[in-house]
């Protein structure tokens, strides 16, 4: 079924933000209307950030790190290997150093300790003899190791935005909107969002006239890559940081775009998502995250374009492992008879664990259920689990204690550890919960349009005003269009099975289809079909001009 066409509020709410038919349906559809929200919403500020006076620990943290600075004190930085801890480290990193403080950056490696603040992690830490240390993106479950660390003497300033124990954490200070105790009225910034609020605070403290600014790209590259949701501040600070991005200041991403063929003079949150975040995870999921890291730091050019070959080389090869565990994982789902099972538990001993994440989330897209995806390390398992929308993968493993595992994370996405035996075990716990979560049985994910596309728009207005949703992702939704009464003017089965097809419009306008996996569709269709579509529009960077792309997610003929 496609959306009803645009009603005469629709029509008028377009005349008065003089803005497309099409998005100003999308817009009231998404409860917006022509008043200050909206125009709030279009076109978000950095003014308008939550002031970060009421957040827990921030005054103190601030304080101890500035005494740090003016003492020539040795401070480490720690953080996480994916894009939110290596961002947030490299943001306290230059500011640090820009405020003549002795730092020194180092992050967590998949491999040699694991997740966050292991033991392994705090052996590296005391090694570096600091008096002080800065989490990211990691510590607020870490007690035992934090205790530790204070019995050496060693003061730690922890910056996270997972999920928060009730047992207090011996830290100096915590900062985390998550604490029942904070009084930050936003709650959803990312780690590498809280380690800009903190340099905010160095700034006021020791340096006022800092521009903050050319920090804001990694706070995007950070905070998109999280998948946190990007309303509110995040989504003034993720705008902002995308138009730093385009003005290629930095050196890395630059050497970066360069080697791996991406545009940034035009980011949006694809570009992030697709282009450029995986690029940045690629070295930690194969057990290499300084790489990453020291690209983003780095300010020579020849340095930054040797490094930027080596995380294009770490994403090459993670891509080839990814599609050979897929391939796997697909055939042991067809031999078990999983297809229609509530929850997903997949494990093999080839399995990279560095990668098993991105595949857990491409069966939770393909099957709407969620999916645990495990590989093993020295007789180790290691797992990712990621759910579809609604579901709390941490709650689902939280019914699912009974079997030996260790897990953290958060709602979206989480972390196991598992021995091989208990994988049977645990896939039944899983399974059960996971039937309890979606009481009326697993489904496949729809692509329902949220709108139709409007017959007197032209289609790259449209794609033009769709940019003010910008960022798009968790909580603003890449819109899916419908499309009526378009015609084929060609269409093929290209590599992989996917299908290519050239759409003519009422309007006159043209459009170029994409369906991924759809290719056997090219078979039915014939030139001069009238077909109806649902996907999501975007510029077509390849043809250039006013070339317009249709990511299609469905293609039907109109009888």
């Amino acid at each position: 079924m496609l959306p009803s066409p645009a009603s005469d509020s629709v029509r008028r709410l377009a005349s008065a933000l003089r803005i497309t038919t099409t998005f100003a349906d999308l817009l009231e559809r998404r409860g917006f209307q022509d008043d200050d929200r909206t125009r709030t919403f279009l076109d978000p500020k950095l003014a308008q950030l939550t002031s970060p006076a009421a957040m827990a620990d921030r005054a103190a943290a601030v304080d101890r790190i500035s005494r740090a600075v003016r003492q020539g004190e040795s401070i480490v930085l720690f953080g996480d290997y994916d894009c939110d801890g290596i961002t947030s480290v490299t943001i306290l990193t230059e500011v640090i150093r820009t405020l003549r403080g002795s730092v020194q950056p180092i992050v967590a490696n998949r491999f040699q300790g694991g997740y966050g603040l292991s033991d392994l992690a705090v052996d590296r830490v005391l090694s570096l003899r600091p008096s002080l240390l800065i989490t990211c993106d990691c510590g607020s479950s870490d007690h035992d190791r934090l205790e530790r660390l204070k019995k050496q003497g060693v003061d730690v300033v922890v910056i996270d935005h997972h999920l928060v124990p009730s047992d207090p954490l011996p830290a100096l200070a915590f900062l985390n909107p998550r604490r029942p105790d904070c009084g930050f009225g936003y709650k959803h910034l990312a780690s590498c969002g809280l380690a800009l609020s903190l340099a905010a605070g160095l700034r006021a403290e020791m340096s006022p006239g800092m521009d903050m600014r050319p920090w804001l790209d990694l706070v995007a590259l950070g905070t998109v890559a999280d998948m946190v949701p990007l309303d509110g501040d995040n989504r003034a600070l993720v705008r902002a940081g995308m138009r730093v991005m385009e003005q290629g200041q930095r050196t890395g991403l630059r050497a970066l775009a360069e080697v791996a063929r991406v545009t940034l003079s035009n980011v949006t949150s694809e570009t992030i998502s697709f282009d450029v975040a995986p690029r940045i995870n690629a070295p930690g999921r194969l057990g290499h995250p300084q790489d990453a890291l020291d690209l983003l730091l780095a300010t020579d050019v020849v340095q930054a374009r040797g490094l930027a070959a080596k995380v294009e080389a770490a994403r090459t090869e993670r891509r080839r492992i990814q599609e050979q565990i897929l391939v796997e994982a697909m055939k042991d789902i067809e031999d078990h008879g999983w297809a229609d099972a509530p929850g997903l538990v997949l494990a093999r001993p080839s399995w990279h664990p560095g990668v098993v994440g991105i595949v857990a989330s491409q069966l939770v897209e393909q099957f709407g259920r969620p999916a645990v995806v495990i590989g093993f390390d020295a007789g180790v398992g290691r797992g990712s689990v990621r759910g579809p929308a609604g579901v709390s993968v941490y709650d689902l493993l939280c019914a699912s204690r009974e079997a030996p595992i260790l897990f953290g994370g958060h709602h979206a996405a989480a972390g196991i550890t598992i021995e091989p035996s208990v994988v049977s075990r645990f896939r039944d716990l899983f399974m059960a919960a996971a039937q309890r979560a979606m009481p009326s049985g697993a489904s496949l994910p729809t692509y329902e349009a949220e709108v139709l596309l409007d017959a007197g728009d032209k289609v790259v207005d449209v794609v033009n005003d769709l940019t003010w949703l910008e960022p798009c992702g968790v909580s603003n939704e890449v819109p899916r269009l419908g499309l009526q009464g378009a015609q084929v003017v060609r269409s093929q089965e290209v590599r992989g099975g996917h299908l290519q097809v050239q759409l003519s419009l009422p309007s006159g306008s043209v459009l170029y289809g994409f369906g991924p996996r759809m290719g056997s569709l090219a078979r039915q269709l014939r030139a001069g079909m009238r077909v109806r579509a649902t996907g999501t529009l975007r510029r077509d960077g390849f043809r250039g001009g006013d070339a317009v792309a249709f990511g299609l997610s469905m293609l039907e003929i109109d009888l």
